[in-house]
């Protein structure tokens, strides 16, 4: 079955601010929250209203879902894989909604997982990192390798990622990993679960905390990862590198890296997708008479043939001479755009070359004909 477009369910627009997305969520949590709302639907369309705000919310979840759309979010995709329903954290979202004491007492309820319950021990996927890498016009187009540094976690191999030694189940808890509460809201007194402050969701304490991680299970360590930039790309476009991200957590896999470009402007050639753009300046005796130009090109050198009579803007096209399409074996084109310039210093040879060239009659050139034309119709 095919999701609703989240901007739908929350009835705003793509280009929404984040204060209108909040307001639209206000509105119509407390319109279909099913303590308030008795009809048979209401439970999904809260479901469907809360999992709509949790990525419209976070300009992260934002971006990708901009790109990707609902394929950003599922198993294997090129977004965030591993996403579903059941890991959206609105705990945040509801004390936001309710008041500051409302710890999100709904995940039993809702199938939402407000950080505890029973998949506290479960293997869970390691951060995903999104890095900006600055390329040269040249390292875009040609493709090349880069080394990045990063600061990632890494699994504790002194406590292998438990976070202490001589483990046993917490006392404030008793091992489920959530605390349940009493809290009042508008709509009267709820009974809410919260993550377990003392164990943090795990249902387990330690007699001793590890010295190296603090307890978090986490140790930062810089890491080279080398980044083969393919043929082609352009500004904002991302690849992926798998496996690479922030460690995960109970076995779970690595999160991945995200690496997004930033295309340096060349001072000649002006890019527009796979295409490349030069303007070429060229006398006035070789755009009347017609000449052989030399103009670079992304690889070489070559010779143009401009034909007598070309003027300012005119648009030639080298075929295939634009940029490889990544990933792919086309390429784009290369156009050339004439710019005929008219000479600001002429010695007194030229000036008497010039004047003897005005005395030409052009009257029979279509573009002077069309202007006398203009000229006699008003």
């Amino acid at each position: 079955m095919n999701k609703k477009d989240y901007y739908e369910v929350l009835g705003v627009s793509k280009d929404a601010s984040d204060e209108e997305i909040k307001r639209a969520f206000r509105r119509l949590a407390k319109q279909y929250h099913p303590d308030v709302n008795k009809s048979p639907d209401a439970e999904a369309k809260f479901k469907e209203i809360g999992e709509a705000y949790a990525i419209l919310s976070d300009p992260e979840k934002r971006r990708q879902y901009d790109q990707f759309g609902h394929a950003a979010f599922e198993n294997g995709s090129a977004g965030f894989s591993g996403f579903s329903a059941e890991d959206i954290d609105l705990s945040s979202i509801f004390e936001d909604l309710f008041g500051s004491s409302f710890g999100g007492g709904f995940g039993s309820n809702f199938g939402f997982n407000f950080g505890g319950g029973n998949k506290k021990n479960a293997p869970t996927k390691g951060k995903d990192r999104l890095i900006t890498l600055n390329l040269t016009f040249q390292e875009a187009v040609f493709g090349c390798k880069k080394s990045i540094h990063l600061d990632l976690n890494e699994t504790c191999e002194k406590c292998q990622g438990k976070g202490g030694f001589n483990e046993k189940k917490c006392s404030k808890c008793n091992g489920r990993g959530v605390v349940v509460m009493e809290q009042k809201s508008m709509f009267g007194i709820f009974q809410t679960q919260t993550t377990c402050p003392e164990c943090n969701g795990s249902g387990t304490t330690f007699e001793k905390i590890c010295s190296d991680c603090k307890g978090t299970g986490f140790v930062k360590q810089n890491k080279e990862i080398v980044v083969s930039v393919p043929e082609g790309v352009d500004t904002g476009y991302q690849l992926r590198i798998s496996g690479k991200g922030e460690a995960g957590r109970n076995g779970g896999a690595n999160g991945d890296i995200y690496i997004e470009f930033n295309v340096m402007k060349h001072d000649f050639f002006e890019r527009r997708e796979e295409d490349i753009y030069l303007e070429v300046p060229i006398t006035i005796s070789e755009a009347a008479l017609g000449c052989k130009k030399e103009i670079p090109t992304l690889e070489n050198n070559v010779f143009l043939e401009i034909k007598a009579g070309a003027n300012t803007g005119d648009k030639l096209k080298l075929k295939g001479k634009g940029i490889k399409v990544p990933n792919s074996l086309r390429k784009g084109d290369m156009y050339v755009i004439l710019n005929v310039v008219t000479p600001s210093k002429l010695n007194r040879k030229q000036k008497k070359i010039l004047e003897e060239l005005a005395d030409t009659d052009l009257e029979d050139e279509a573009i002077f004909k069309n202007f006398q034309k203009h000229l006699k119709n008003n």
